[in-house]
C-alpha cells in the first residue's frame, strides 16, 4: 500500500509556534531545527503550553548559526551566533522522565523571553554533549517483533528536547474522521496543527496508522515504536493561545485507550540519513502490524 506526505513540520522551539515546509532535513534526531531549544523557568523546569498557552504565539525562525524570535508587542530578537568565547557550562534539563543538558543562550534572550511571558525564563539549546536517547523498550520491542524485516535496525536513537521521540506522524484521514464527528456536535473544526506532528501522511483511513509497523521513504524506514497519547495542547487554538475542551472532549468519548487519548504514533528512522531529506509529495511504502 501506498501513500504520500501531505505536509512537513518542525518546532525549533519545544511548545512554541511550528515551521511548515515543503522539503526538509533530517537527523536520526528529528527534522531539521526540531526542538533544538527549551525555555526553563527559574527552577530549570521545561516550560510548554500545557501551562504556558501564550507560547503559542512565539514564532521562531532558526538558521544555521541563529536563531529570530518573533511574537505579538514584541520587537524582533536575533540570536546571533556566539562568539569566539569559552562556552558556558551545561544545565541539566528533565523533560519528563529523561535527563539531558542544555547550552544556555544567555541574558539578552532570557529578558526577552520574560518580558513577553511575564515570568522570568531561560533559552537552552541541545548541548553538543548531550545523549538522549528515544525510549530503549519501546524501540527494542519493535526490533524483536521485526528482526526478520529489518534485521540490522538500530536500538539508540538520539534526539531533542521533543516530549519522548524524535518523530510524531499523523493521518489526515484521522482529522477529517475526527472533524466529522466536531461538526457533528456543532463544533468547528480544528486544523491539523493543534496536535502539533512532523509528518502529515493521506491516504490512509481514518485511524489505521495504529496498526501500522513502519513506512520506508527512499532510504529511510520509519519504524512506528508507540502510539501518542495526547495532553491538553490540542485543546489550544495555536494562532490565539486561547484555551478550551475541544477536540480532546470529543476525541476522548471513543479514542480513550489504556495509555490515554490516542492521535498520531510516535516513530525512530533508520537507514541512509545522512544528508537525507523529505518532501511533500513523497510517497512511503507500508507495512502493517500482523
Amino acid at each position: 500500500m501506498t501513500i504520500t506526505i501531505l505536509s512537513l513540520h518542525s518546532y525549533p522551539v519545544k511548545s512554541c509556534a511550528g515551521i511548515s515546509h515543503t522539503e526538509v532535513g533530517l537527523t536520526q534526531a528529528g527534522l531539521a531545527f526540531d526542538r533544538q531549544w527549551v525555555i526553563v523557568d527559574r527552577q530549570g523546569v521545561f516550560m510548554t503550553q500545557r501551562q504556558y498557552a501564550k507560547m503559542a504565539l512565539i514564532q521562531p525562525t532558526p538558521e544555521e548559526g541563529s536563531l529570530t524570535l518573533n511574537a505579538p508587542g514584541m520587537a524582533t530578537f536575533v540570536l546571533a551566533p556566539a562568539a569566539d568565547t569559552p562556552a558556558p557550562p551545561p544545565v541539566s534539563v528533565r523533560i519528563f522522565g529523561s535527563d539531558t543538558l542544555g547550552l544556555d543562550e544567555g541574558d539578552a534572550v532570557a529578558l526577552w523571553l520574560g518580558e513577553f511571558m511575564g515570568t522570568p525564563c531561560r533559552l537552552l539549546r541541545v548541548h553538543p554533549l548531550a545523549e538522549r536517547l528515544a525510549s530503549r523498550d519501546h524501540v527494542n520491542a519493535w526490533r524483536r517483533k521485526h528482526h526478520e524485516q529489518v534485521p540490522d535496525f538500530p536500538a539508540d536513537h538520539p534526539f531533542g528536547f521533543a516530549d519522548g521521540f524524535p518523530f510524531l506522524v499523523a493521518n489526515q484521514g484521522s482529522l477529517d474522521a475526527l472533524n466529522q464527528q466536531l461538526v457533528g456536535k456543532g463544533q468547528a473544526p480544528v486544523p491539523m496543527n493543534r496536535f502539533r506532528p512532523n509528518i502529515v501522511v493521506q491516504g490512509l483511513d481514518a485511524y489505521e496508522e495504529d496498526y501500522l509497523a513502519s513506512m520506508q521513504v527512499g532510504a529511510l524506514t520509519f519504524a512506528f515504536v508507540k502510539r501518542c497519547a495526547r495532553c491538553p495542547i490540542p485543546g489550544i487554538n495555536q494562532s490565539t493561545a486561547e484555551s478550551g475542551p475541544e477536540p480532546i472532549l470529543t476525541l476522548s468519548s471513543y479514542r480513550r485507550f489504556a495509555e490515554g487519548i490516542l492521535f498520531g504514533v510516535n516513530a525512530v528512522v533508520a537507514g541512509s540519513v545522512n544528508g537525507a531529506s523529505l518532501r511533500t509529495g513523497d510517497t512511503a511504502e507500508l507495512e502493517f502490524n500482523v
